[in-house]
């Protein structure tokens, strides 16, 4: 498989012409990847543009790649959000790889309540500038036309805001009801994982009244890292991703 690289302004890119990577994904095709002349690669804008083309030169500096094919991916009917708990350690940054490797659309850094790790004031930005960081690489490496957002922290309150327009499935390993039986309907699916310690009750009997739905992934709890990926690729498969 040919090696992938993201160019922000190669949208408007036809066959035939040149792009050129260049600062850190030119390093890193140059001196860690070690393209070469005449070597087939891949390129995207991130959003959606996809090209292939012949790497023409290289330098540590510069990487240029002429345009042989380009299409488009079009964005999924049904987008899958998740909405990832603040975790202590790295608990979540390895959640949210995982989750936009396996697939995910949007991320959400969710500060609940029982959250240890708290973004506030500029560790709020940083915090979401690293999660970006995060996405971007692991879309890399999975081959996405779609490089996943990274919304702003969210409160539960605001959260359940997105009640109106998504549907809320919120994992909660003490129901009855499985994720596997979900039915789509249309609308887009926000996925909800709480930290640690679990999703506190208030905010469970909060996303209730906003008309989110409790599902669970089987007869095991799963650490936070862990869940929010499995139900990615369970949802993948029922939306007809897999």
């Amino acid at each position: 498989m040919a090696l992938h690289f993201i160019v922000p302004d190669c949208t408007n890119a036809e066959i035939g012409e040149l792009v050129s990577l260049t600062g850190t994904e030119a390093k890193h095709a140059s001196v860690v990847r070690r393209v070469r002349v005449g070597e087939t690669i891949t390129l995207g804008d991130g959003k959606g543009t996809w090209l292939e083309g012949a790497v023409a030169d290289v330098s540590p500096s510069v990487v240029t790649v002429r345009v042989g094919s380009r299409s488009t991916a079009d964005v999924p009917a049904t987008r899958l959000l998740l909405a990832q708990a603040l975790a202590k350690g790295d608990r979540d940054e390895l959640a949210v790889q995982a989750a936009c490797e396996l697939g995910v659309d949007e991320v959400i850094p969710w500060q609940a309540a029982r959250s240890v790790s708290r973004w506030e004031g500029p560790k709020a930005a940083k915090g979401r500038e690293r999660w970006a960081s995060i996405v971007r690489e692991a879309a890399k490496q999975a081959h996405r036309a779609w490089v996943p957002e990274v919304a702003a922290v969210e409160t539960t309150a605001q959260l359940v805001r997105r009640a109106p327009d998504a549907r809320i499935l919120v994992l909660d390993p003490w129901t009855p009801t499985r994720l596997s039986a979900v039915e789509p309907d249309g609308r887009d699916i926000v996925l909800v994982v709480g930290p640690e310690g679990g999703i506190a009750p208030e905010e469970l009997e909060r996303m209730d009244a906003a008309g989110a739905e409790r599902v669970k992934l089987g007869d095991t709890v799963l650490r936070t890292s862990t869940a929010g990926p499995a139900a990615i690729a369970v949802l993948s498969g029922i939306l007809g991703r897999w």
